[in-house]
């Protein structure tokens, strides 16, 4: 397919460079770059987040979110008695 398109000087000097680096035609670089922009990300091993034993809770949690409600609660009374 023959199409027209408008490269911004950034994009144009990317392509330019991509050209010399790797002795590609302008529609190989152009191609290359718009299937790799595209392109799903690489499967490779999954993410995963590192975790650490913290040890027993020092404080009881069973009520948290009572708690956090309360200090909720005394928070927005105090921002409007200075009237924030």
């Amino acid at each position: 397919m023959r199409t027209t398109v408008t490269l911004t000087p950034e994009a144009a000097a990317l392509i330019q460079k991509a050209m010399r680096e790797r002795g590609l035609s302008f529609k190989e670089a152009v191609n290359g770059a718009i299937l790799r922009g595209f392109a799903p990300p690489a499967s490779g091993e999954p993410f995963s987040t590192p975790s650490f034993d913290l040890g027993a809770a020092r404080v009881p949690v069973e009520h948290a979110l009572r708690l956090a409600g309360e200090l909720e609660d005394e928070e927005l009374l105090r921002k409007r008695v200075l009237r924030k």
